[in-house]
């Protein structure tokens, strides 16, 4: 029988600066809706810690520093999705731009998508990467990625309009080596309450000291039984929240905090991000925060990725098998 699934049996994908996994995450997410499968044949990040949490949880040890690896090393794939370091370009960090050499990583994706071609690619950063530089730093960007024939699409969205109670700003981009028609998806999914993520019992380790606690009760209760969020921010003022606010990789400890009483757990600063339950964490408090921080929202990821996939195969026939990579190759011969 022939399927009626508009994609083909299967993609590979390659997972840079992949972190604790938030692309793959999403991209098994949109395999078990769609039926694809979607093969992940290469994984880099430079940090220890996240190379182990990835392979306790998708089996596939990451590489390490991007830098020491040949494109050509990379496998072919069909798409490359890279959460490429954001502290050059964060409102936290420096914004050293380009002239940080962690800012250059950039073009560690432009050599490996100049050797490899993939069919698409999905990169995520900090929203103010927009305006870095008086928008310099985003020309520039969009300039590689269009001098290597790529058509390339991006666009600010935020996880609290992806399910999410987590307000969480970054810039997706998006890129095609046809100039196809890419239509962002709008969000608008239902999101699921603080209080549903937060855990019921959690050890006194979480609750913070006598003086913090002093600190922040000086701003009064929160809402009638109602489970908040309070955030500090750099000025020490303090909001109380029903949503979280962005988690931060090297942030105070203390900086959201429940009730204004305790720390989030590890399990819920990754419910924050859409990992699921089953998601093995491994590592210190400080690790899991670090980690979390600096992963990716995954419902978000999840619907740009589906938008992505609708926008490539939407002409396929429906009784195509192979993965895209060897359409192309067959169409191409």
């Amino acid at each position: 029988m022939k399927s009626h699934s508009p994609y083909p049996a299967s993609l590979r994908f390659v997972d840079l600066f992949c972190g604790i996994g938030g692309f793959h995450v999403a991209a098994r997410s949109v395999s078990a809706k769609t039926g694809l499968d979607l093969r992940c044949v290469f994984a880099s990040d430079i940090d220890p810690e996240c190379q182990r949490t990835y392979e306790a949880n998708f089996g596939l040890r990451p590489v390490g520093d991007i830098r020491e690896v040949a494109a050509s090393a990379v496998p072919e794939h069909d798409l490359l999705f890279a959460g490429f370091p954001c502290q050059p370009f964060s409102i936290i960090g420096n914004r050293g731009g380009f002239e940080d050499v962690r800012g250059t990583l950039f073009f560690d994706i432009v050599r490996i998508l100049n050797e490899r071609r993939p069919t698409a690619f999905v990169l995520e950063n900090v929203k103010t990467l927009i305006g870095h530089d008086k928008g310099r730093t985003l020309a520039r960007i969009l300039d590689a990625l269009g001098q290597l024939g790529y058509y390339a699409h991006y666009q600010v969205l935020n996880a609290l309009d992806y399910g999410l109670p987590q307000k969480r700003e970054r810039v997706i981009f998006v890129g095609f080596r046809e100039p196809l028609l890419f239509l962002w998806p709008q969000g608008g999914s239902e999101q699921v309450s603080l209080e549903a993520l937060l855990e019921e019992e959690v050890p006194s380790r979480y609750y913070v000291s006598e003086r913090v606690m002093s600190k922040r009760s000086q701003h009064g209760p929160g809402l009638d039984g109602q489970k908040l969020i309070w955030h500090e921010n750099k000025s020490g003022h303090i909001s109380k929240l029903a949503y979280s606010c962005a988690l931060r990789a090297g942030a105070s400890y203390n900086y959201l905090l429940v009730n204004g009483v305790r720390r989030l757990t590890e399990r819920e600063m990754l419910r924050l991000q859409g990992f699921p339950d089953d998601f093995v964490y491994t590592g210190s408090y400080s690790t899991v925060k670090r980690q979390a921080g600096n992963a990716v929202p995954v419902p978000m990821i999840a619907a740009v990725l589906e938008r992505v996939l609708d926008t490539l195969f939407q002409h396929v026939p429906s009784e195509t098998s192979a993965s895209y990579a060897d359409t192309q190759e067959v169409a191409n011969a």
